[in-house]
Formats: C-alpha cells, sequence, structure tokens
C-alpha cells in the first residue's frame, strides 16, 4: 500500500495581500519535498474541488455563498488576519476537496493513508465565519463526509496545531460520533480550548482540551501521545483518523513559542500511525494547518511523510511527565475519570 500525497500549486493561487505570513510562498516551499518523497511507497495525487454541497456539511450556504462573491470586491478583509482575494473561494474549494479526494482513495484501497499539504488551512472556520487564516474548515469537511455519506460513527480527529481548532471543535460539539482531541499553546489565539469545554449532550467526553503553557518539548508531547491520546483511542476504536498537523509548534516558528524538533512531529506521527493500523484499517489523513519558518515547514513536513511512508523507529521510548506539565495536567485527571473511567499514569 501507497501514501497518498495530496498536493497542487494551485494551493498558492489564493493571497491576503504583501507581506502577509500565511503566503503562497509556504505552498511553494513543499514542491521539492513532494517530489523528492515521490517513490514506489508514495504517489502524488491530484485534489478535486470540494462542491458546494459538499462544503455546506459544515458551512451555511449563505456564507458560501457571500465567500463566492467576494472576487468581484478585489480584496475582502473579514478580520485583519484573515482575508478573501480574487482567488480565495476557489482555491478554498481546492483545498476541502483535499480531504474528500484522500478518503475516497483510501476507502477505494488504492492508497493506505494520505497527508493533504493544503491551503488555506481550515481548522479555525465556523459554520459561517472565517479567522485565523482559515476559510473553509477542511479536516472538519471530511470528516461530516465520512460520517454523513460514508455512515462512519466512530472519527478521532488529533489538532496538534500551535492553535486551538475552535471551528473544528464546534462542528461536533455534540455528538460522540467525533472524539476531538486539542493540544495547544495557552494564552494564544483564538483564546478557546479550555480544559472545560468536554462537549455537550451526547458529545459530553468526546471533546478533549490539553491548553499548554509555552516551552514543551518533545517528551511532553510524547507524554501526552502515550498516555492520554493512545489509552483514550484503545477504549474508543476509532474507524477513521484525521489530524490538524501545524509546525508552527516547530521550536523556532514565529508565532509560537513551543520547542519541538523535526523528530518530534514524526514520533507524534508514527504513534498516530500505529494507532490507525490497530484500530482503524490503517486509514489515516494528515491536513496541513499551521507552520509559517519556511525551512522548519519543509523539514517538518518531509520528516511525517517519511514515517508515513514506513519509515519507522523500531521503538519510541515512554516518555515521563515533567512536574510542569502534570501541573498543568491535573485539572483533566477528573474529567478523564468522569467520562472515560480512566486513571493517568504517572
Amino acid at each position: 500500500m501507497k501514501t497518498g500525497i495530496i498536493f497542487d500549486l494551485r494551493f498558492a493561487h489564493h493571497e491576503m495581500g504583501t507581506g502577509h505570513i500565511e503566503s503562497p510562498a509556504r505552498i511553494r516551499a513543499l514542491e521539492k519535498i513532494v517530489w523528492d518523497s515521490l517513490d514506489e511507497k508514495a504517489i502524488l495525487v491530484s485534489p478535486r474541488p470540494a462542491t458546494e454541497q459538499e462544503i455546506s456539511l459544515v458551512h451555511l450556504p449563505s456564507y458560501i455563498d457571500y465567500l463566492k462573491q467576494t472576487p468581484a470586491h478585489g480584496y475582502t478583509a473579514f478580520d485583519p488576519d484573515t482575508i478573501a482575494g480574487p482567488q480565495t473561494f476557489a482555491t478554498a474549494c481546492l483545498a476541502a476537496g483535499a480531504g474528500l479526494t484522500a478518503a475516497e482513495k483510501i476507502l477505494a484501497g488504492e492508497i493506505e493513508n494520505a497527508f493533504a499539504l493544503v491551503r488555506p488551512p481550515g481548522h479555525h472556520a465556523e459554520s459561517a465565519r472565517p479567522m485565523g487564516f482559515c476559510f473553509f474548515n477542511n479536516l472538519a469537511i471530511t470528516a461530516e463526509f465520512l460520517r454523513q455519506k460514508i455512515g462512519l460513527r466512530k472519527i478521532m480527529i488529533v489538532d496538534w496545531d500551535l492553535h486551538h481548532g475552535n471551528g473544528t471543535q464546534k462542528a461536533f460539539y455534540y455528538t460522540p460520533e467525533v472524539f476531538f482531541i486539542s493540544l495547544h499553546q495557552t494564552p494564544l489565539f483564538p483564546g478557546t480550548g479550555a480544559i472545560g469545554e468536554v462537549g455537550e449532550k451526547n458529545g459530553a467526553g468526546f471533546n478533549l482540551n490539553l491548553p499548554l503553557k509555552p516551552g514543551k518539548k518533545d517528551e511532553d508531547y510524547l507524554y501526552i501521545f502515550q498516555k492520554i491520546i493512545q489509552p483514550l483511542a484503545d477504549l474508543y476504536q476509532p474507524e477513521f483518523i484525521l489530524v490538524s498537523a501545524g509546525f508552527d509548534v516547530l521550536s523556532g516558528d514565529p508565532l509560537g513559542k513551543m520547542e519541538l524538533t523535526v523528530e518530534g512531529c514524526g514520533d507524534l506521527t508514527q504513534i498516530i500511525l500505529e494507532l490507525a493500523k490497530k484500530w482503524a484499517e490503517n486509514r489515516l489523513i494528515l491536513f496541513l494547518e499551521g507552520g509559517y519558518d519556511l525551512n522548519l515547514l519543509q523539514e517538518g513536513v518531509a520528516e511525517v511523510l517519511k514515517r508515513l511512508k514506513g519509515q519507522l523507529k523500531p521503538k519510541i521510548p515512554q516518555a515521563s511527565c515533567s512536574e510542569e506539565l502534570c501541573r498543568e495536567l491535573a485539572p483533566l485527571i477528573p474529567l478523564l475519570q468522569k467520562y472515560w473511567g480512566f486513571i493517568l499514569e504517572r
């Protein structure tokens, strides 16, 4: 089986103005990484645009129509960070379709897993509101497609981007059919993602936030993945896993103050690969979210692609919990016990 790399230089057509940090250069910087990664274990997959009907699985038709009209007005600023240009609507449709393309090919048995290297990113976009550089929620649209069109009832989402995926959380806050887990720096935009935001009604307990103070290293993230996410996945037993992969968690990113290494991102990918193999018939899609130092972005994507293609470590050492991390996770312990009967091991 092969890894699908969902990539298209048309993702560079969306622009938000000169000097914007979420720029077309992010996609152009990945072109060589993509070509260097293609071999007998990875294929290039061209995305199709999502239809307006597919996008409406998550977004209100009135919002879709409004964004569709923005090309006629040149540039439309929804907020100082999120600006629609002449090619934004078409590019956002293509980005939304990338995950659908990946899902279709995985379900057809043509590829085993995929990395959707898209822009604009998606995890901040809400049903009727673009924000945080995001216009359509690429991952959420794919998750709803898997629920409503394919009939899956257990989808796990892991969001390791620097920022909380508020749009993804809102989309699935009331359902147990999607288990959303977010690790994010706090305090930071968008200001959501507190530990107490656990979901409501039937979705109570199926929304897990891990807000983290700056300076967290590989060991801290590994501990969370090994001691929290892995056992929760074993309890939930997902049928498909989706990941918001933000490389703004890497040490040196201009927007963040985390201290992950490129190898650390690879290790997180490997743990999720193991979970996908164990529970989800290997079905896994990663979506590019943040990452604004171009060299770090290149290195991080290259490392994750290596792991997806099967270039794995023989064994990832068990991480320990620093005193600082344990203090930050302490409020989570009663929630894990309440909703999952889960006791967090030190």
